[in-house]
């Protein structure tokens, strides 16, 4: 994976004037007046997961909530250059400000160029530009996400055994992000668990053949870790009930799983014990706060590193700001939480 390169110079010296603090900025942006220019632009970057598809709900719903001033959303589908042409149309709008989530993390810099370029700020969700200044990335920790599930893992199978690991595509920074933390938990805290890493660009056909060669050589499998439960957890359970290793938790036989993601879907498959936990990313807090930070953007607030009022932390890139959100991990002593976002009506 390529490593994130220093901004130009003036790219840099936009980043030194971040100094605003959080606190003063911790009330919700004013909506746009009415008449205004759009402040608003929205690319979705693919409806194919759960995920994806209940984040896409949730910012429409804020957004009319707000009464906040946006453009018609697009749809990029997570296709590259669709993502491109979607940024490039919504910038001719003039807005201020442009929520984004692309797919390809390295090659950015041409299309936040530029934005920056026309003074439209770009606020990034789940992924991280690593290329092109960026006004604010919205994203739980993800090397949490894989620590989490390493160590839920690592002590429900008691420390020893084999377990699978559908990672996400390694040259995206979440991918990365959650294989290197999985690994590092699993060496230094479960030795004695064999890890078996399996690449799948985070595709649930790919997740299922490999998962299914893994099994073929590994009978004694008895655990796997989905990096993203929206796309692998479907493929995953079909796979285990054609073969006939879909046992419930606590029957013997039974597979332990955790995942990543926290859909209504994987929430169903821990009351049914079908997998054991998930550790929960925030679809709802991503859509809030992707609009928060775009309606601060169109205010020209500012902000800087440090800890914030809604229990996360910002943290300095080298091109901009994140904003680390918190993420849960889920079992069956809390899967009825209604605080979670998959127990919301309609997620």
């Amino acid at each position: 994976m390529k490593r994130r390169t220093a901004p130009p110079a003036a790219v840099s010296a936009t980043i030194l004037l971040l100094t605003g603090s959080l606190a003063a900025c911790s009330t919700s942006p004013a909506p746009t007046p009415a008449g205004a220019a759009a402040a608003i632009g929205i690319d979705n970057p693919r409806t194919d997961t759960a995920f994806w598809k209940a984040y896409a709900q949730y910012l429409a719903h804020d957004a009319a909530d707000q009464h906040l001033s946006v453009l018609p959303p697009t749809e990029s589908d997570g296709d590259d250059a669709k993502f491109t042409a979607n940024v490039t149309a919504l910038a001719t709008h003039g807005p201020k400000a442009i929520v984004m989530a692309p797919q390809d993390t390295v090659n950015t810099g041409a299309v936040l160029d530029d934005l920056l370029a026309r003074h439209i700020d770009a606020v990034s969700v789940d992924t991280v530009p690593e290329t092109g200044y960026v006004y604010m990335v919205v994203r739980a920790d993800n090397r949490a996400l894989g620590t989490q599930a390493c160590e839920f893992l690592g002590k429900r199978l008691g420390g020893t055994g084999k377990v699978a690991e559908l990672q996400g595509a390694l040259a995206s920074i979440n991918g990365y992000d959650r294989s290197q933390a999985f690994a590092s938990c699993m060496k230094n805290e479960f030795p004695r668990i064999q890890l078996i890493e399996l690449a799948t660009d985070w595709t649930g056909a790919v997740a299922s053949a490999k998962l299914r060669s893994a099994l073929a050589g590994n009978p004694d499998l008895n655990g796997v870790y989905l990096q993203s439960g929206g796309a692998f957890l479907q493929p995953t359970l079909a796979l285990l009930q054609q073969q006939g290793l879909l046992k419930p938790a606590g029957q013997p036989g039974h597979i332990t799983i955790a995942a990543n993601d926290g859909t209504p879907q994987e929430l169903d498959a821990i009351r049914k014990g079908q997998i054991d936990a998930t550790v929960s990313q925030p679809a709802d807090l991503y859509a809030k706060y992707a609009l928060y930070y775009a309606e601060a953007a169109a205010q020209d607030k500012t902000f800087q590193p440090g800890p914030t009022d809604h229990d996360s932390t910002v943290i300095q890139l080298p091109n901009g700001l994140e904003d680390q959100l918190p993420s849960s991990l889920v079992t069956k002593d809390n899967v009825d939480d209604k605080a979670l976002w998959g127990n919301a009506t309609g997620a």
